[in-house]
């Protein structure tokens, strides 16, 4: 069952994109402060389910353009690899590395292996979300 009411429509199509938006902020914010991959990962999903709810999950699934299991493969393997420079260089499996990156000017981008962590997290629990939900919808169909 679709439901077809343009208020719906509306409002997923307005609200999506600054749930994606702020989903990104709340990853980027992460480790320290509140936010991290867990949560980014839940906004994530809750836009794609109130698309998903407003448009079916056919127009869902070509939206994501990305098999929702192949996102949470893809984060699983990030969180991988996240373990990988601290066992190079001897240390304990989860142990942080940052470096920086210099951009044009004076400005450095900071990367660190908790940011790589957190995109995992943030990957596999939009990846289980929208795989649970897309085949529950499909099963109901």
């Amino acid at each position: 069952m679709k439901p077809n009411t343009l208020i719906l429509h509306t409002a997923a199509l307005a609200i999506m994109p600054l749930q994606l938006m702020f989903s990104v902020f709340l990853l980027l914010r992460g480790h320290d402060e509140p936010g991290g991959g867990f949560i980014g990962g839940l906004v994530a999903a809750s836009a794609f389910v109130l698309y998903a709810f407003s448009f079916g999950a056919q127009a869902t699934r070509k939206l994501l353009r990305v098999h929702p299991k192949d996102l949470l493969a893809a984060g699983l393997l990030f969180g991988l690899a996240s373990t990988i420079p601290a066992l190079l260089s001897g240390q304990a499996m989860l142990t942080a590395h940052w470096w920086e990156l210099p951009l044009p000017g004076d400005s450095y981008l900071k990367l660190s292996t908790v940011l790589v962590f957190d995109i995992g997290v943030y990957l596999a629990v939009l990846g289980t979300l929208m795989a649970f939900l897309i085949g529950l919808m499909e099963v109901e169909g």
